[in-house]
């Protein structure tokens, strides 16, 4: 874009300040606000957030407890979990294999033939090993080190992440290509699930990914998120209501958060917890759906009652 067009668009020279540094220093609020401008094309109202992604905006600056740091990390939210269940925990854990510090403390030869490497503190650092033989330990070195030099936070002013301690994590591999798999984000609102968005294919790829909402109930909202709409009719899993009531345990005593669950043949297992969905500048379409998805989040600052979907 010439010079005219950041005149045209002055949200954009967001982009290119932030590529140099310039908005690193920035306190939280007008970041966010210059933030949300250029990715949304609105202005952030904070002063009485109605939208979805206006409120997890909110909520970046006023919901802040010590704890949410522990929820966030990668491998410290397995113990969340198991404190949170209690007895029954275990069976919705995916097993860890291993922690690190640094890529080079790794050694592969313990590792399973097919295993999948994250990182604790970031979103979408995920390397996945089907055949050990075939693994490209390069290619996923220089991810992960970028990755740890990376602070989450910086971008998105996501603070939880702030003080992560960086790791790298092995687990094991869980197979999702089959029909009976899928991925589910509950979203809850002051402890109760208000929606379901269902992941289907590839996290991370916009060629085999599909994202569709449900509320409560699995009825189908007609709303669109990054990924497109399944071509196909989902299906209610059996397991439906063991997701909602494992989302609700997890999410007690908490204005918002999506617990990321996999439900692979029949069992469910823990993914993440995670606070701000797509950093609160998740498009969705149709636009007054971002506003709909956001009626049922009751901020403390709203004192009127707001009903669910």
């Amino acid at each position: 874009m010439n010079i005219v067009g950041y005149l045209k668009n002055p949200a954009k020279i967001f982009f290119v300040l932030k590529k140099f540094g310039v908005l690193e220093h920035v306190p939280d609020e007008p970041y966010l606000k210059l933030m949300f401008k250029a990715h949304m094309g609105t202005r952030l109202n904070l002063d009485n957030p109605k939208t979805f992604n206006e409120k997890l905006q909110w909520l970046k600056l006023h919901d802040r407890k010590p704890e949410y740091t522990k929820m966030v990390d990668k491998y410290e939210a397995k113990e969340y979990v198991k404190e949170k269940l209690g007895g029954d925990s275990n069976k919705y854990i995916i097993p860890t294999l291993g922690v690190w510090e640094k890529f080079d403390d790794i050694d592969l030869s313990e590792l399973p033939n097919q295993f999948v490497l994250k990182t604790t503190h970031d979103s979408g650092t995920v390397i996945i090993c089907k055949d050990k033989s075939k693994f490209d330990i390069e290619g996923a070195k220089k991810k992960i080190e970028k990755s740890l030099n990376n602070n989450f936070y910086t971008y998105g002013r996501e603070w939880p992440y702030k003080d992560v301690h960086p790791r790298i994590i092995a687990e094991k591999y869980m197979e999702l290509s089959s029909p009976e798999c899928a991925e589910y984000k509950l979203f809850c609102y002051n402890g109760k699930v208000n929606w379901v968005m269902v992941c289907l294919g590839t996290a991370h790829s916009n060629d085999t990914r599909t994202n569709d909402g449900f509320d409560r109930e699995f009825n189908h909202l007609p709303v669109k998120f990054i990924a497109p709409n399944a071509k196909f009719e989902i299906e209610k899993p059996k397991e439906w209501d063991q997701l909602i009531e494992f989302a609700e345990r997890l999410a007690v005593g908490i204005t918002q958060m999506r617990v990321d669950t996999y439900l692979i043949d029949g069992n469910i297992y823990f993914g993440e917890l995670t606070f701000y969905h797509d950093s609160g500048l998740c498009p969705i379409r149709p636009i007054e759906w971002d506003l709909k998805l956001g009626e049922g989040l009751k901020l403390p600052l709203q004192k009127s009652e707001e009903g669910d979907l």
